[in-house]
């Protein structure tokens, strides 16, 4: 049997972290929101992608977007069947006896809802684009559910021009992340007939920026033999702050301002693999229930990661297999089961600075009580979390081995 296929890309930028994970909000306003309902799926999806990348690369730095990985896999499974859609959700960490297919699709389009709201202290945007060659006739049901549930836009592409296809996909991609992402879609497939494409984009502020001039290079200890020099921001403040002795680490929340925020681990020397072995949703879950406000006088580097990663090998590993061979069920693209997933590409970009992206002016006066503060001085491989504070989201995620390594 002859097959199409269609090429997974996906596309994640972080300009700036911003995210607070409020477990009260969900008490106050009741946890049958249609986003919360998959937020502990994505929670658990997002540990599980990185605890692959954590073993395949144990002295790296990782950065990527859950959230846009498990949303492009979300929308292929509107076109699954059989035991390739169960395979699929089971694999992204939807259990169907507790929640159906209709309420998960439903927590995505509340969850796009939710992330786009717009609010003039943090942008966010978040979108999918379905580039579709004429030979391909895509079912109405198909059609109506991307665009209701993913608000997926369908652009015809000329996949005859490899060229042709390869530029217009990479413009848009470009245009949707404010020219951050470039020339991410590479090499066609010759047998390409559709692309769908995620994109994730955050630009926020920190809500208690650090004083540039206060930024000094200072020694990163990458490990016991590498040490490289990093620009060190500096600030003493209060930020919200937990000592986890048992997994010998030290938790720090730096919110943005809007509704997002960050959460910085720093492991004991010698404690990286401890940690991230341990890494679940009822650890995070008691960081940040745990986390209180203290006097702190936090180094934090300076720094720009990236990670570049093939997502189809990845879920292969983790049990995801149907939906990239010759007998998964796609038909619910076409109504012909002859279409498989052939590429799946990420692609993310943290950038972390005094400020932001752009210039900004403020003048803040901050009282602060004389007591000695605590000092937390991140000069050692470390973990950042990135949330949507509302829909208990993991945005990107990601492990700072070597802030120097582009």
């Amino acid at each position: 049997m002859s097959h199409t296929y269609l090429y997974v890309l996906l596309a994640g930028l972080c300009v700036f972290p911003h995210c607070h994970y409020t477990f009260e909000w969900q008490e106050e306003h009741g946890s049958d929101l249609p986003s919360l309902k998959i937020a502990r799926g994505n929670t658990g999806f997002a540990f599980r992608l990185y605890h692959q990348l954590a073993s395949e690369t144990p002295h790296d730095n990782i950065f990527f977007s859950p959230l846009s990985i498990s949303t492009a896999f979300a929308m292929v499974s509107l076109g699954a069947g059989t035991t390739t859609l169960s395979e699929l959700l089971s694999g992204l960490g939807f259990n169907q006896i507790d929640t159906s297919e209709q309420e998960i699709h439903e927590g995505f389009r509340h969850l796009f809802q939710m992330l786009s709201n717009p609010n003039g202290e943090i942008y966010l945007s978040i979108g999918n684009a379905l580039f579709t060659d004429d030979q391909v006739q895509l079912l109405d049901k198909f059609l109506d559910d991307a665009k209701t549930f993913y608000e997926t836009e369908v652009l015809p592409t000329n996949f005859k021009n490899p060229e042709e296809a390869e530029s217009q996909i990479n413009t848009y991609i470009e245009k949707k992340t404010d020219g951050k992402l470039v020339n991410v879609y590479k090499k066609p497939d010759p047998e390409a007939v559709m692309v769908l494409v995620n994109y994730i984009f955050l630009k926020a502020f920190w809500e208690k920026p650090f004083d540039s001039q206060k930024t000094k290079a200072n020694d990163f200890f990458v490990d016991e033999q590498t040490t490289v020099k990093v620009p060190m921001m500096n600030k003493v403040s209060r930020f919200e702050t937990y000592r986890d002795d048992i997994l010998s680490c030290q938790v720090v929340k730096l919110p943005y301002k809007g509704n997002a925020s960050a959460l910085f681990i720093l492991p004991d020397q010698g404690q990286m693999e401890q940690l991230e072995n341990a890494l679940n949703e009822d650890v995070l879950l008691n960081w940040m229930n745990s986390l209180k406000p203290r006097k702190i006088h936090l180094l934090l580097p300076k720094f720009s990661i990236s990670g570049s990663y093939s997502v189809k090998e990845l879920l292969i590993k983790m049990g995801i297999t149907d939906v990239f061979t010759n007998r998964g069920d796609l038909s619910g693209f076409t109504g012909n089961p002859d279409l498989k997933v052939s590429k799946a590409f990420h692609e993310a970009v943290l950038n972390v600075h005094e400020a932001g992206t752009e210039a900004v002016a403020a003048t803040a006066v901050e009282a602060v009580s004389r007591s000695m503060p605590l000092i937390v001085r991140f000069n050692t491989p470390f973990l950042v979390l990135i949330f949507h504070d509302i829909t208990k989201s993991i945005l990107f995620m990601g492990r700072v081995a070597n802030p120097q390594k582009k």
